[in-house]
């Protein structure tokens, strides 16, 4: 069966995994915030289905049609979290407990990243780790387009945005989701390398850029 899977599907569903092990963190705060989390859980189910089950990408995936099997996961996990999300910030306004999660998931990824032995990172290694986390719909949709790049800096655009669909559908906000990712990404340069900032442009372009010299 694997003979049907290529290295992009097992890194692809790597970042599934750890958007997925996040709604479980977020899950967690709204529990600590005195909602139902049962009936919540129950009725975002069955709209958007499970999480994924923790197994072997080769055991759950469905080989006649992968790409359609990981969009659905995609799409799935972003509508869960976007309706938790949603949920809690209209029983608090507060989001900076969201904001907490989001920068240790970052700070979690980044040690990930280091405990594989690399000891100095530049622009486009970070930049090129930071796409192994964060989920913005499939390959396909080239959503992200570098500008410049060199080991000083990293500059990129967002070319369209796969999220806004399923937030405004939900009541909710596609901004909320991009500040709260702006926190994970943050922390996530931070610490790879403490000498890169990572920063936003206007005009939907973004860098990551040494500021220590």
């Amino acid at each position: 069966m694997s003979l049907f899977l290529g290295k992009i599907h097992y890194w692809l569903f790597n970042k599934i995994t750890w958007f997925e092990n996040l709604e479980e963190d977020i899950i967690s705060l709204a529990k600590e915030e005195g909602l139902d989390i049962e009936a919540i859980n129950n009725q975002i189910i069955s709209k958007f289905g499970e999480k994924t089950p923790n197994l072997p990408l080769e055991d759950i995936i469905d080989t006649s049609n992968i790409h359609g099997w990981l969009q659905d996961r995609i799409t799935s996990a972003e509508s869960r979290v976007a309706s938790w999300i949603t949920i809690i910030l209209e029983k608090n306004s507060d989001i900076l407990k969201l904001e907490s999660l989001f920068i240790a998931q970052g700070e979690n990824a980044a040690k990930e990243v280091l405990s594989k032995g690399i000891k100095e990172f530049n622009a486009i290694d970070i930049f090129n780790s930071m796409n192994d986390y964060i989920l913005d719909g499939m390959p396909c949709d080239r959503v992200n387009e570098v500008i410049s790049q060199d080991e000083n800096k990293v500059v990129w655009k967002r070319r369209i945005c796969v999220h806004s669909e399923i937030w405004e559908s939900l009541g909710g906000k596609v901004k909320v989701f991009y500040d709260l990712r702006d926190k994970w990404i943050t922390s996530f340069v931070s610490i790879l390398n403490k000498e890169y900032k990572y920063n936003f442009l206007g005009n939907n372009e973004f860098s990551i850029e040494r500021v220590v010299r």
